[in-house]
């Protein structure tokens, strides 16, 4: 079952316990750093300068471990403030402000080769979105003229997609619609309302509902994550409408007739579920526009038309779109208040919208550039893998929601509802071939949101995490398809750290000085990965010195554990799947190291590194060769270390290097496999005896 959109209550015993845990960690690391210093750095009077090295070096990887799990329990912490706090906006006072206003709002999805079925789940969740005025418009990025048959059967099936949600809900629509504009005309007439008008808007929901209904059983869902559409968009929105067509029968049995605001707010409700307006763009079909493969330069290429007309135009390199009057445009782009960025793999709760742009709207909130719900994974996994890869996800829904509570907010690129001013503050306007090109979001490295996020905190905007889970995305099934998201998530934070640091310097001469906990947790967000990847490494690998290891280690690494045990179990997760979490992260290992390799590589070379999808497709991906032996590397010198303690009687030293072996073990056998293993290998060993040499040699 999906977790509820609501947090359930945290508990004074809960929240009593995070700051112990907060507590516990600094004090064990001020004991062993005393410990430290008065045991191996004063009073050891043989030391050469290679062990004091060797000392020095493993306390700052234990100082930086800390520093990490310091960072995940002030998160948590964070976390517990707002679950508390939290009010919940009615459905009344939803209804009341959208009743004075309604603030435009334009969905735009990038694609790049999925698969139709996947974006029709994305396009489907947001075109039943209780929103009154939304367009949604799927960005194709696949090449206009394709290779292969496979490619342009993905391209033709993406370009349907639009058409078919438009005629799936066009009929709805226009019939709620118009019975809106009927009901409208009599309240201009002054007509009375009574009990069969009432029976009427009952019978109306009701209907609604079983068009929903026969939907759900008709879209035929293959896996969990279209069975999750189903079940929690489709057959959620035909439940609430069977419970208000429930209630106002109730009312007109008991003679109790509506207010007539509140009638037109139920027909407004019918609506504006059903109407949408769904279209796609091409970008790369047109040569004034960026053509940089990445997703920031499909969003941006969009978001820079909009609020312009634009016709097309044949020049010697291609098809140009030349700004003109609306009347002579082949493509009018209106420019909204609001625009909602989802991923082609991403669904949204049905009032996902309603609810983030109503809190955009208040006043308290006018400093804030993007509201988002940091996603959760899809329930019902289909592989091990996926379930405890789904299980890191929702940690970090945790995390990021405590993140706002220190003003320490990243944008989560999977989804989020933009105001059009911020991005319109931070445009960076460019020139490629004579044809003007608008940069919204950074595309110097593949994590854009990360890099954006420190864009908008320069100019002086916010986010805001809203604390519910109105938001899924898909989960990587298998080890291929997930070390290729996870080598892009860790490539990129090393680089924007410097941006950040201008940030600060640029705040500070304004006069605004960033508080501690914003600094430190933004800091361990882009920067973590690397060194947490580093120390583990060299942890897991050297026999250090056994005088550097004691009891003390334990106590800094228990609450830590033991927090994160306690969430998995509140995010519906067994306990005991803390190792499994510690396992995947130890043959994830390699996979990080790649990803800060390919920052500190970008940085020197100065260039930009390639945005790789991650793949969505139903059948196994081929794990890449490095990733797919490291883990097995990286057990035998576990298994070294552990031999090593043994001959020299290093217990402690025995005993964490026996747990990675063990661990890492059981990572490979249940999530990498040992027959995928051998039949990876196997495709890789044949590509290099059949790779084809230069063609003077064919």
């Amino acid at each position: 079952m999906p977790l509820p959109s609501v947090h359930p209550p945290i508990s004074e015993r809960r929240l009593a316990v995070g700051r112990l845990a907060i507590l516990v960690t600094v004090v064990g690391w001020c004991a062993y750093f005393g410990v430290w210093l008065l045991t191996d750095l004063l009073t050891s009077q043989r030391s050469t300068a290679v062990d004091r090295t060797e000392s020095i070096a493993f306390l700052l990887m234990v100082t930086l471990l800390t520093a990490s799990s310091l960072a995940y329990l002030f998160s948590r912490l964070g976390f517990f403030y707002r679950a508390r706090s939290h009010q919940r906006a009615t459905r009344r006072e939803l209804e009341e402000f959208f009743d004075t206003t309604t603030p435009t709002l334009t969905v735009i999805v990038p694609s790049y080769q999925e698969e139709a079925r996947v974006i029709l789940a994305t396009l489907l969740s947001a075109a039943l979105q209780e929103y009154p005025n939304k367009r949604i418009v799927l960005l194709i990025d696949d090449p206009p003229v394709p290779r292969g048959r496979a490619a342009r059967e993905l391209l033709e099936a993406a370009r349907a997609l639009p058409a078919q949600i438009e005629r799936l809900l066009s009929a709805q629509g226009a019939r709620y619609e118009q019975l809106l504009a009927e009901f409208e005309d009599a309240v201009r007439r002054d007509e009375v309302l009574g009990e069969p008008d009432m029976a009427r808007l009952a019978a109306h929901y009701s209907a609604a509902a079983s068009w929903l209904r026969n939907l759900a059983s008709t879209y035929g869902a293959r896996d969990h994550s279209e069975t999750f559409l189903v079940n929690e968009v489709v057959l959620r929105l035909a439940s609430d409408f069977s419970a208000i067509a429930d209630e106002v029968r109730e009312a007109a049995h008991h003679e109790a007739v509506l207010p007539a605001g509140q009638v037109r707010q139920l027909y407004r409700r019918l609506a504006w579920t059903f109407r949408v307006e769904v279209s796609s763009f091409e970008r790369k079909r047109y040569v004034s526009l960026s053509g940089e493969p990445n997703k920031a330069s499909n969003l941006n290429s969009y978001i820079g038309l909009m609020g312009g007309a634009y016709r097309e135009v044949a020049v010697p390199a291609g098809v140009a779109l030349v700004s003109c009057s609306p009347n002579d445009a082949n493509l009018v782009v209106p420019d909204p208040d609001f625009v909602l960025t989802l991923d082609a793999d991403s669904v949204l709760l049905p009032e996902y919208c309603l609810r983030l742009v109503h809190v955009l709207e208040q006043r308290e909130h006018r400093g804030v550039a993007i509201a988002q719900t940091p996603y959760s994974a899809y329930p019902g996994a289909r592989t091990r893998l996926e379930r405890v890869a789904g299980a890191t996800t929702d940690l970090l829904h945790l995390v990021h929601q405590g993140l706002t509570y220190y003003d320490a907010s990243f944008w989560v690129g999977a989804n989020a509802v933009i105001r059009k001013a911020a991005l319109d503050d931070i445009a960076v306007t460019s020139y490629l071939g004579g044809w003007e090109i608008r940069k919204y979001i950074r595309d110097r490295t593949v994590i854009e949101d990360t890099e954006s996020t420190i864009d908008l905190g320069t100019h002086g905007w916010k986010l805001f995490n809203y604390p519910e889970r109105l938001s899924y995305s898909a989960t990587p099934p298998d080890f291929g398809a997930l070390s290729i998201q996870r080598r892009r998530w860790a490539n990129g934070g090393l680089l924007i750290l410097p941006t950040f640091c201008r940030q600060r310097r640029t705040l500070r001469q304004g006069g605004t000085r960033l508080r501690f906990g914003e600094v430190f947790l933004r800091w361990n967000y882009m920067a973590s990965i690397c060194w947490s990847s580093v120390s583990l490494l060299a942890l897991l690998v050297f026999p250090f010195n056994a005088t550097l290891i004691n009891p003390l280690l334990g106590v800094l690494a228990l609450p830590y554990f033991a927090a994160m045990a306690s969430d998995l179990r509140y995010c519906g997760y067994r306990r005991r799947d803390v190792a499994r979490i510690y396992g995947l992260n130890l043959i994830l290992l390699p996979v990080n190291l790649a990803g800060t390799i390919s920052s500190l590589t970008q940085g020197i070379t100065a260039s930009k590194s390639t945005f790789v999808r991650t793949p969505k497709v139903r059948s196994r991906t081929v794990t890449p060769a490095f990733f797919l032996f490291a883990p097995y590397a990286l057990l035998a010198l576990a298994g070294y270390t552990a031999y090593v303690a043994y001959r020299h009687d290093l217990v402690e030293d025995l005993f964490y290097a026996a747990l990675n072996v063990l661990l890492t073990l059981y990572a490979i056998v249940a999530f990498v496999g040992l027959r995928n293993s051998v039949a990876d290998g196997w495709i890789h060993f044949k590509s290099l005896l059949c790779k084809r040499g230069p063609a003077a040699h064919r």
